[in-house]
């Protein structure tokens, strides 16, 4: 309909542009969505260092004929974060054990300078979280689901042992209804945080949780929220510096407490 320069490709069974540099016509989709795909090409630069952004740079390229928003390129950006390559063997592997649900096997490093150990795997969800990847699945020697980044797995292989996948397998199911990363626990926690004026609008401008509440005090403001993210809360007061304080749970009192004075051994008098 379009006289696309279309021909069919016998050994990979599938139809072709014969002409790479051809674009479906701006007259083919509307303005809004045109411009949509030129923002989408730009935001889509934090993945650049994973398998998909080569692949889905390419389609959108292919379907955008970009012109007339080509300017937009360096005018509207997303800043990329700190990040590492991803081997794509690896990433394919991982893929693989999603879409067929079949269990991996590999070695992980748990920690610094700990050994890897192996794991047994069965593979959930493929979770993206300010700049890395991360597998979100069951651990067989842990009993448990568990989270692996996939910068410390090495030697993995794909198994023909497949698993039945769980009504409770989302990540999104499982984080408490709070958004502070990928990491969350089993135990839900009543917060109540302190920031001082410095960082009160900054707050405020943000929603951390479903169920925050924020109270504006003389000196500051207090954000309330349930969340099972214990370890991700902690981290996220701790980067507030002096400007930000803990008041309940207590456990999270007295676990800042010790970061703070820890912190003060390592300052040189």
């Amino acid at each position: 309909m379009l006289n696309a320069p279309i021909e069919y490709c016998a050994s990979h069974r599938g139809f072709y542009y014969s002409r790479e540099t051809y674009r479906l016509p701006a007259g083919f989709a509307e303005s809004d969505d045109i411009q949509a795909l030129a923002y989408a090409k730009t935001l889509l630069s934090i993945y650049e260092k994973t398998p998909i952004y080569t692949s889905v740079k390419k389609i959108l390229t292919l379907i955008s004929p970009i012109p007339d928003y080509a300017s937009l390129d360096t005018r509207i950006i997303a800043p990329t974060p700190a990040t590492y390559p991803i081997n794509t063997d690896l990433w394919e592997l991982i893929v693989s054990g999603l879409k067929e649900n079949r269990i991996l096997v590999f070695d992980y490093q748990s920690e610094w300078k700990k050994p890897f150990e192996r794991r047994l795997v069965h593979p959930y969800q493929l979770v993206f979280d300010n700049g890395a990847w991360y597998l979100l699945g069951y651990a067989e020697e842990r009993k448990g689901v568990r989270t692996f980044s996939l910068s410390r797995i090495k030697n993995i292989a794909l198994t023909s042992t497949r698993f039945q996948l769980p009504d409770s397998w989302d990540y999104r199911s499982i984080h408490g209804n709070s958004f502070f990363g990928v990491f969350a626990g089993s135990e839900s926690f009543h917060f109540k945080l302190k920031f001082l004026s410095e960082f009160a609008l900054w707050v405020t401008e943000r929603k951390w949780a479903n169920d925050q509440q924020v109270t504006e005090l003389p000196d500051g403001i207090l954000l309330e929220f349930t969340s099972t993210q214990y370890g991700k809360v902690i981290e996220f007061l701790l980067s507030k510096g002096s400007y930000a304080y803990p008041l309940e749970p207590p456990q999270l009192v007295k676990d800042w407490e010790w970061h703070v004075k820890e912190m003060n051994t390592h300052i040189s008098v």
